[in-house]
Formats: C-alpha cells, structure tokens, sequence
C-alpha cells in the first residue's frame, strides 16, 4: 500500500515541513527540481503543476514546452540536513505531456514501459542491486573543486590513512535517516575513491534510490569541505569509478535465475538473460557508459572490465556470476559506471536480457582465465570480443541494434544521439595538453 494524501500531509505537519521540491532526471541522468511552497501542495498532489520542459536536455522544442509534473507519492521523503526553521520535502515525478499522457522523454516512464515487456513475459519484477563508487577531492577556499585527493587510502583501509571515513560515516546515517538499508560502506582501491553499498529492490525504486544517493553523497561531502564526484575516470594511473549492477528476475513463485538442478543451479532464464546481455553489450555500452570520460575507464589493468565474456569466476570479464544462490541468485554486468543516467541504463540491461530469453539464446562458454594476461589471438579463439574503445564507437554500435533503440524510444534515442555526437565532436575537435606535452617542441 502506498502513502495517501492524508499520511503526506501529516508527516509534513510533524516535521515542520516548508517547501516541497518536485524532482526528476533529464536525459543526461541530472537531477532537476521545481521547488514549490508548502501552499501549492495540493496542485501538485493533483499533478497539475506546470514547468516548461524546452529548458531541459533532451525533453521538448520550445513551441510545445508545457509538460506535467506528476508526483510519486511513495516517493516522499523530508531532506534531514535541511533547516529545522523548515525543512524541505521532495516527490520523485514522471513527465506528462498536457493532454494527460505520459511523456515519452521521461527516462523514468521508459524504465516503466520496458517493465511492462517484461511482465508480458511472465516476470513479476526486475530487481537491482548496484554499488556506486564515487571520488572525494578537497576544495579550495572559493569552495570549487581542486584535484587534490583528501586521503593516501587503499582498498578496505581504515583511518588515519582514510581521512574521508567521517565524512563517509555521515553519509551512511543520512541515507539510514531516509530509510535506505546499507549493507557496507568501505574504501575502493584508489586513493580518495570511496563505496557504499544499499540493499537492492525493484527496478524503479532503486534508480530513486541511486539518484537520491548521489544527492546525498554531493550534499554531506561538500559539508565536510569535500567535492563528491561521480566522473567515471577523474585521475590517469589509478582505477575509475564503476557502478556495478546486479540484476535478477522474479516471478510470483521466486527467483527466476535460482534452479536447483540446473548447471551451477542456475536456470535457463538465467543463461539466456546473460546471453542476451552478451549479444547487445556492444551497443547498450553508450547507454550505460555515456561519457567521453567514461571509455578512459574501460581499459585493461584497471579492475574494469573492457572484454565481452562471462565466468563465474574471476572478475576480469564484462559479467560475473556470484556465488550466491536461491533468493540471492543473480549476475553482475560489471562495466555500467555512474555516470549513467539510471533509468536509462537499467532499462537497456533489462531489455538486453529479456530479448536473451525472448529467442532462447544460447550462452557462450565462460572465460574462467584471466582475460588481462590472454593475447589477441587467445581471446579470439575464447570468442570474446573487445568492448567499443570510444563513445563515438559504442554510439556507432548502438545505431545499427534495433533492441536497444526500441529500449529507448524513439524520442530519447533521437535526443540522445545528437546530444552525444555534440559531445564526442566537441571532445575531437579540442586540443588536450597531453598534445602539446608530446608535439609542441618536436614539430
């Protein structure tokens, strides 16, 4: 059962709640927000609250900007760091266009109508789990972000040598305060690089979820003087930032991918779910790694993987199997990084699979070597294939995969492209200093 009007109402009255932020995802995964009066609360409950959509990337032309912004209810959530003279509550919105139907730019409604294909299919839920990894930097006294990294720490390492450990202690008891469920928070391998893990859930839920964790992260860091960054690859020579995601689907009688006399116990969904995110990973790539920064990450020698191959395991290649089975059982598509827009991204993984078990895919053999120390000619004799070198590759290779531009929808795949061909032109046509370091005195 979800929030009425009434609860909403009276958690505002108790928490002394003043204004009311009515916040969605634009295309690129960015949070927006309307920020609205306490007295214009019941507009909004009524989803009639207008904002003007041609402002944001990736939504509408000018001539046709009115849009709807209709809130979730069970989205509701007072911000505990806002001010006791009157905290600020928020509503996760969907897009809808004037005539009372859903907007079809709104990357969170796609996530909802992939969902609906997979319940066609039988399934009952598409459940994540994802591990966000993040960077902190110090600011400098104008509070911008400098590239000086606040601690020397390695994977796992505790304090003094963590200097962000408090920082990311506040962060874990905000998110308890607003009802995320932390399984572990630690320091990644890279100095300055930082995790926190959250309990997985149901698709939609969980992309509010990384969306509110990333606002929270951003907001407690720059508390401690720190800037939160979810750049996949801020610094040359140490690992990148990935987001790992840990997909399982359940039907009414439980977890599709568990079967107790299948190979490894796993089911044939499971196998053909893989295969199909091994078929399409090639073009889901620019959807799930959509930053010309991103592809930096995706090399060998750094832990992220930059290989199409699967193994129960190691973790070298593109999907890992982990070792817990029945309710837990899942598989982990390793390379998506948090620069993703969430719905987005989930939406094409999911799509990816459900074609795998739409046409009963066979799975490849698994690559239980390490994939790093094989050459070119054992990998091609393993079947793997390399993973798209650039954004303007994986953006080439996600043109010409039909299942991915129906994932998407016309309309965000129209927008997305000529967004992402401005972005890759304007990073071809610029001149890096690594140029000038290697050309300017030689020629």
């Amino acid at each position: 059962m979800g929030l009425t009007r009434e609860e909403i109402y009276k958690k505002i009255e108790e928490e002394n709640v003043k204004f009311i932020r009515l916040q969605f995802t634009d295309m690129l995964g960015i949070i927006k927000n309307v920020e609205i009066p306490f007295s214009q609360l019941d507009k909004a409950l009524d989803g009639v609250m207008m904002f003007d959509g041609s402002s944001i990337e990736g939504f509408v032309r000018i001539e046709e900007s009115d849009m709807y912004l209709v809130p979730d209810f069970d989205s509701f959530l007072v911000l505990p760091w806002t001010s006791e003279k009157g905290k600020v509550a928020r509503f996760i919105c969907d897009i809808y266009n004037t005539d009372g139907t859903p907007f079809e730019g709104c990357p969170r409604y796609n996530l909802k109508r992939n969902l609906k294909r997979m319940e066609e299919l039988g399934f009952s839920a598409f459940n994540l789990g994802t591990e966000p990894e993040f960077f902190l930097f110090k600011m400098d006294e104008n509070m911008n972000p400098t590239l000086e990294l606040n601690d020397k720490g390695g994977y796992f390492d505790l304090a003094p040598t963590d200097l962000g450990e408090n920082c990311r202690r506040d962060i874990v008891l905000e998110l308890e305060e607003m009802g995320f469920e932390i399984e572990a928070s630690h320091h990644e391998v890279a100095p300055g690089q930082h995790e926190i893990d959250f309990k997985y859930s149901e698709a939609v839920k969980h992309c509010d979820d990384i969306q509110t964790f990333k606002l929270v992260v951003k907001t407690i860091a720059r508390k401690h003087g720190l800037h939160a960054t979810f750049m996949p690859k801020p610094l040359f020579g140490v690992n990148g930032s990935g987001m790992h995601a840990n997909m399982s689907l359940f039907t009414e009688e439980g977890n599709a991918f568990f079967d107790e006399n299948g190979k490894e116990q796993l089911s044939d969904v499971a196998y053909q779910f893989t295969a199909g995110i091994l078929k399409h990973a090639m073009a889901f790539t620019a959807i799930t790694n959509p930053i010309v920064n991103s592809y930096k990450r995706l090399v060998p020698g750094y832990e992220a993987p930059s290989y199409v191959a699967w193994s129960s395991q190691n973790r070298s290649p593109l999907i890992r199997v982990p070792t817990s089975r029945g309710v837990s059982t899942r598989i982990e598509v390793r390379s998506v990084d948090p620069a993703a827009n969430p719905y987005m991204g989930m939406a094409a993984l999911l799509a990816a699979g459900l074609d795998g078990i739409e046409n009963k895919l066979e799975v490849p053999e698994p690559v239980d070597r390490n994939i790093y120390v094989m050459d070119e000619e054992e990998r091609r004799e393993a079947g793997v294939t390399d993973l798209p070198a650039t954004l303007y590759d994986a953006l080439q290779e996600l043109k010409k995969n039909d299942v991915m531009v129906k994932a998407l929808g016309e309309h965000l795949y129209e927008h997305f492209i000529e967004a992402k061909e401005i972005e890759w032109n304007m990073f071809r046509t610029q001149v890096h200093p690594w140029e000038r370091e290697q050309y300017l005195q030689t020629y």
